[in-house]
């Protein structure tokens, strides 16, 4: 059984916090609420998709990642860099200059990460044709995608695909091969360089395993920055760092929209961007979408390319990487051997280890773990909805009517914290304005309160 909360990547500095609601109003979950003038997040319905990120005002939400000092208590410094990551630099700079200035930051080595999808599509086309696994097949690949099917569509868990993704077969292969040259456990060290919050919740609490072979998180856009900051200062040097295997251009893009899609066999869809895709799952769980084999489906536009954590435009890396296959595909007249035959003598390990547990519902949006104690406090929900204006204006703090209903049932919030009902009250004086003036404040802050009377009081003044 799944623990009871996620691992978060997201933050919220609540001394930056202004309480300007606009992360409540994005979140996909229903995930945050204000309370005293600051934004809250309910932990166990976060899925770490980062929206909320993407539209502070003020950073007041922040991604959190390992210290990059980190690397340097291994002997083996291994770096898993995502295709993202290269598309991000103009096009004056080369993957290989990319790589070698991670060596030069203190990475030993260097791997990317889409490497190892060559073995994991011929896993995915035999998963697929099994006519015993419910169908659609949902790809495993996007981390916030799982977390929201588990939170908002625990009807469909069981259609999500039970295979690692990229991430973690490239981590399997890598620290293997490691060990058969010799290196001691100890002193290997698998860092990911990731372009979103929500795999770095995924390594740090994964779902439907133990425990992640990553040693450690990176973020994109620091990377980036001392590596373009390197790359400024001076030419590279001229010894180059090999990789251990050449990538088949065609997986470059499978982290892109299409990209995983185009290489699984039968009828398959791409989704991205987390609104596209909740009306989609939307449609999926109503029964509305039929005989389709196999989705790919990404919480960002563009897919990975659009991870809040880039630094670049997402088109322009969607470009630049589409130009990278063109280039590699015809330096490589031919890519029929998995990957120059450096996963073959791997390949007894990835079947052993490839597969994931069942992903199991999390029980975030339930009212109540006993069942009929949650009937009951669903029936007063949809009573108190009855009062409610269902306009969604989020002035009680809370972003929708309905999330405020289910606050109250749960002893979260009062009915009077609709400003709609507050008027009703104070009109038959069943509230005392004074109470209402309160019950505000204690929402959205006395701060807020005392900037408007000031304001107020200038005005007569004038």
């Amino acid at each position: 059984m799944e623990g009871k909360y996620f691992h978060h990547a997201l933050t919220i500095l609540q001394d930056v916090c202004i309480g300007c609601s606009n992360c409540m109003r994005v979140c996909p979950t229903e995930a945050l609420r204000v309370r005293k003038g600051k934004a809250v997040l309910y932990e166990n319905r976060c899925i770490d998709c980062g929206e909320c990120y993407k539209v502070c005002p003020v950073n007041a939400i922040i991604i959190e990642q390992d210290d990059f000092s980190k690397i340097f208590n291994y002997k083996r410094r291994v770096a898993l860099v995502p295709a993202v990551l290269l598309g991000q630099f103009p096009t004056d700079v080369s993957p290989q200059e990319v790589y070698n200035t991670l060596i030069e930051l203190g990475f030993t080595d260097v791997f990317e990460v889409e490497s190892s999808a060559e073995v994991l599509k011929n896993f995915i086309n035999s998963y697929v044709s099994d006519s015993s696994i419910p169908k659609p097949v949902i790809s495993s690949f996007c981390p916030a995608v799982v977390r929201l099917i588990q939170v908002k569509f625990p009807a469909l868990v069981d259609n999500i695909m039970l295979l690692k993704p990229p991430l973690d077969l490239s981590a399997i292969y890598y620290k293997q091969m490691l060990l058969d040259q010799g290196v001691d456990e100890s002193d290997i060290g698998i860092f990911y360089i990731t372009p979103c919050a929500a795999k770095i919740a995924a390594i740090k609490s994964p779902v439907g395993d133990d425990y992640s072979e990553v040693n450690g998180v990176i973020n994109m856009d620091v990377i980036y920055n001392k590596v373009l900051r390197v790359i400024k200062q001076k030419t590279p040097e001229e010894t180059k760092y090999k990789n251990t295997c050449t990538i088949n251009p065609q997986n470059i893009l499978w982290s892109l929209t299409n990209g995983e899609a185009n290489q699984i066999e039968g009828r398959c869809l791409a989704i991205d961007n987390l609104h596209n895709v909740i009306d989609f799952l939307e449609k999926l769980e109503n029964d509305e979408i039929s005989y389709v084999d196999f989705l790919e489906i990404r919480a960002c536009d563009e897919g990975c390319a659009g991870g809040v954590l880039n630094s670049g435009n997402r088109f322009l890396t969607v470009e630049r990487l589409k130009n990278r296959v063109k280039n590699l595909s015809a330096q490589q007249a031919s890519s029929t051997v998995l990957n120059n035959g450096c996963f073959e003598k791997y390949l007894p390990i990835f079947e052993q280890k490839i597969a994931v547990e069942p992903v199991k519902p999390r029980n975030m949006l339930k009212l109540d773990e006993d069942m009929a104690k949650a009937m009951k406090k669903m029936e007063r929900v949809q009573r108190i909805m009855k009062f409610l204006p269902g306009i969604d204006c989020g002035t009680c703090g809370a972003p929708s009517c309905q999330a405020l209903a289910e606050d109250i049932v749960q002893g979260d919030a009062a009915i009077s914290h609709c400003i709609f009902i507050q008027r009703t009250m104070e009109q038959t004086r069943q509230l005392d304005p004074d109470h209402s003036f309160r019950i505000m404040e204690r929402i959205w802050g006395k701060d807020r309160f005392s900037k408007t009377s000031q304001k107020a009081k200038g005005r007569k003044r004038r």
